[in-house]
């Protein structure tokens, strides 16, 4: 059981550092943040404004420094969550599939986590890109006008789909699933590569080559 619990803060704690680095989700093409598809109908307006392609990518690294800045708070957090597990647990990880140790951190932190990165992320959002108009100011703005044209008579004649993305819960569910993306990244090194065993107890946990 304390091998278990040392090989999960191991990789937690390896998870978070990697995001939670200059550059963890902006530069790695797996966890990157980026605007949800429907975000084309505001970035489009604003790529069209003079340096206004910069604009959008100011936006998407804001939010990105958001989520990394979050991580570093993530593996306490995780933490506490391995203390709390029980033998019971232990035992379903140790029999379970490959990400079974990440679907069990998942399951005990998800929400801590969500109510951790969600301020940051709104809070990157609200700030003034241009005109003293933040990304969420425009994004509702410019969405509201076209759920309005997509509910009229028209616009369901013409099969338009209204837009109903929450944009911060949007982002904020983005940034963890890369965290937990690099969680299981981090489990399945544990389980398959002996090099990664860094401990005696691990060795003895998940098999001395």
């Amino acid at each position: 059981m304390n091998g278990l619990k040392q090989a999960l803060t191991i990789g937690a704690d390896s998870a978070a550092s990697k995001l939670s680095a200059t550059n963890g989700y902006y530069r790695d093409r797996l966890v990157r943040i980026t605007l949800p598809p429907e975000a084309s109908i505001v970035t489009d307006n604003i790529s069209s404004l003079p340096g206004g392609e910069k604009l959008v990518e100011d936006v998407i690294l804001r939010i990105n420094r958001s989520a990394e800045d979050a991580a570093k708070e993530a593996a306490p957090v995780f933490a506490r969550a391995v203390t709390n597990m029980t033998i019971q647990d232990g035992f379903k990880i140790l029999r379970g599939e490959t990400d079974a140790a990440t679907q069990y951190l998942k399951s005990q932190t998800y929400r801590e986590l969500y109510n951790l990165y969600q301020p940051k992320i709104k809070m990157s959002l609200d700030k003034e890109i241009v005109g003293n108009i933040s990304t969420n100011e425009s994004w509702n703005t410019l969405t509201g006008q076209w759920n309005r044209v997509a509910g009229s008579i028209v616009g369901k004649m013409a099969s338009l789909q209204t837009i109903e993305t929450d944009l911060d819960k949007y982002l904020t569910e983005k940034a963890l699933d890369g965290l937990f993306l690099k969680l299981a990244q981090e489990e399945e090194k544990i389980r398959e590569n002996p090099q990664a065993r860094v401990t005696a107890l691990l060795k003895r946990v998940f098999g001395q080559p």
